[in-house]
């Protein structure tokens, strides 16, 4: 976070980071939520749905750990389940590597 301020151009102390407050986007999260009836999510399970949404395209681990600030690529991994099972093509590429 403190890289994202020290890459602001003049920044005072007193003044707003980002554009919109907390409360104000809990009140579109509900309204939104309520106007397609569905359930609320919480404004961190955004952050869930764009890891998934990273894994889905392909990004690997570390990227998506450097990407959202992961402190560890531990913190990515628990989204294992979601990675795509590489043991059948990593086979197939050693089965054409040795001709067969």
């Amino acid at each position: 976070m403190q890289e994202y301020i020290n890459s602001l151009y003049g920044i005072e102390p007193t003044q707003r980071i980002f554009e919109i407050t907390k409360s104000y986007l809990h009140h579109e999260m509900t309204r939104g939520s309520k106007e397609q009836n569905i359930k609320r999510i919480r404004i961190h399970d955004l952050r869930h749905s764009h890891v998934s949404l990273l894994i889905e395209m392909g990004f690997s681990a570390v990227a998506i750990a450097d990407r959202v600030g992961h402190e560890s690529i531990d913190i990515t991994y628990r989204y294992a389940h979601l990675f795509p099972t590489r043991q059948t093509e990593i086979a197939d590429k050693l089965n054409v590597e040795r001709g067969a």
